[in-house]
């Protein structure tokens, strides 16, 4: 029995993919990444049947490249040197819902429209990066990292203990998902780390290379009572920053975030183009974006509490910021824009990154708050060098942990059928990259370009990485050519 045949019959022949119509769905996602397409596809519908189809490719040395749904940004899920895709969108069912510890236990391929109707229904909710695809699948953002618009709350880690399947094939519990009797153990794998060792950070922005994660357990909140989101519309970006550092550590707030008026605009717009090209125009060119909320206890008094420090706040020390429940010029705003936060972007409409001009390379990473006007005009110049209209860049600042830190994200927009739009975007972010990383900022999700220009100035933690790939992954089967491997 050769290979192939092997592989469908673990996972059933209706779950084996190898027409060359099929592969081609693979070879590529919404990334300028060069095409590579898998030799087959396999999509296992449990954990046992990872298992089993990782033992096989690691016995017989043949790449297998994991990933949980087609909405991918970055390349990491394009195969670079073929062998087996395995794809987990099978693996979707939301295994329990447990509202007295707010937590949530799902597999690989459930999806953001899924998993926050089934949320919903129990009064819950997750705490959401910005406009998530519905389709895209909720443990590859976590596991990647993505930040939250919402950072009220001191979140060491939303992840909890998750199964694995190690590249030997493996499978292997972590946190107190690994104590016996789990899941009916008393601590229903609330922690992600111990006993003893902490393997979860093994997997996150390894991007499949360490190995599979089957399912995972993530923290939830309550849905609130009631919301009140406020605009600003911010000219200073460095007077803003100011302001939110007096702020967010004392917790005001649930979502906040800043967007430039290109981002804005793509999210907002509807009749496409020119609702996109009148609020490009019309925006301010950054609008901050404050939700404060009330839960489920005395709701009323919460919001009136942040309302009445956050009116202090601007009279004594801000009284050039304009902090409304309306943004000047543009009525019904507030009606409009709390849903798109709360909800994933919907799955029948393209998304606003993709809908400017097709696709898109968004440059992100992490930095203190009082440089991001530094970086913002950094990358205004090397725009300027490479021709790249600086009207065209989006922008968007997430706060972190109170505005401890903070995640700027730059996006440059391209026609993916124009091959040297292509060029230039790929020339300018790469030169971006390695300009930012000279001035602090820090790259915590090195995707494909990216990956060697990070890796080669931290060498010690290179060798580190590939080290522990050695123990793990001997036969280097996870996802080749990724990262530093």
């Amino acid at each position: 029995m050769d290979l192939k045949e092997k592989l469908s019959e673990l996972v059933g022949s209706d779950a084996f993919l190898d027409d060359p119509a099929s592969l081609q769905n693979y070879a590529t996602d919404y990334s300028y990444t060069p095409r590579g397409a898998p030799g087959c596809v396999v999509k296992p519908a449990n954990s046992e049947e990872v298992s089993k189809v990782i033992g096989v490719c690691n016995q017989n040395a043949i790449p297998v490249v994991p990933c949980s749904s087609k909405v991918h940004f970055y390349g990491a899920t394009i195969p670079k040197e073929g062998g087996v895709v395995l794809d987990m969108s099978r693996m979707d069912r939301i295994l329990e819902i447990d509202p007295d510890n707010r937590r949530v236990r799902f597999e690989a391929g459930v999806t953001w429209d899924k998993l926050t109707k089934a949320l919903e229904k129990e009064g819950f909710r997750v705490i959401m990066p910005l406009t998530p695809p519905a389709e895209r699948s909720v443990l590859t953002d976590f596991l990647e990292r993505e930040e939250p618009t919402n950072q009220v709350y001191d979140y060491g880690e939303p992840l909890q203990g998750m199964e694995v399947v190690w590249p030997t094939g493996e499978i292997f519990r972590m946190g107190s998902a690994s104590v016996e009797g789990y899941p009916d153990s008393p601590s229903k794998g609330g922690n992600p780390s111990g006993p003893g060792l902490d393997f979860y950070r093994f997997f996150q922005c390894a991007q499949g290379t360490m190995g599979v994660v089957t399912w995972t357990n993530l923290k939830i909140e309550s849905i609130p009572k009631m919301d009140k989101i406020l605009f600003a519309p911010i000219v200073d970006l460095d007077y803003a920053i100011n302001f939110l550092y007096r702020i967010l550590p004392r917790r005001i707030g649930q979502e906040v975030l800043l967007l430039n008026n290109v981002d804005l605009a793509a999210i907002l717009a509807q009749d496409w183009p020119a609702d996109f090209e009148k609020l490009k125009a019309t925006l301010p060119p950054w609008t901050l974006i404050l939700v404060i909320s009330g839960l489920l206890r005395r709701p009323e008094e919460k919001i009136a509490y942040e309302e009445n420090f956050l009116a202090q706040v601007i009279k004594n020390e801000f009284s050039d910021l304009r902090l409304d429940e309306n943004l000047p010029g543009f009525p019904g705003l507030r009606n409009k824009l709390l849903p798109i936060l709360r909800k994933p972007w919907p799955a029948d409409v393209p998304h606003w990154k993709n809908r400017v001009k097709g696709a898109c390379q968004s440059l992100f990473f992490h930095t203190r708050p009082v440089k991001a006007q530094q970086f913002v005009t950094r990358i205004r110049e090397i725009a300027v060098n490479h021709g790249y209209p600086l009207s065209d860049i989006g922008m968007y600042i997430q706060p972190i942990e109170h505005n401890r830190a903070c995640r700027p994200e730059f996006t440059f927009f391209y026609d993916p059928g124009n091959e040297g739009e292509k060029s230039a975007v790929r020339a300018l972010y790469k030169d971006a990259a390695k300009l930012l990383l000279n001035e602090g900022a820090v790259f915590t999700r090195p995707y494909g370009d990216l990956a060697p220009i990070v890796y080669e100035r931290a060498a010690s933690y290179a060798a580190a990485l590939k080290r522990l790939k050695k123990v793990f992954d001997p036969n280097n089967i996870m996802n080749p050519s990724n990262l530093c491997f």
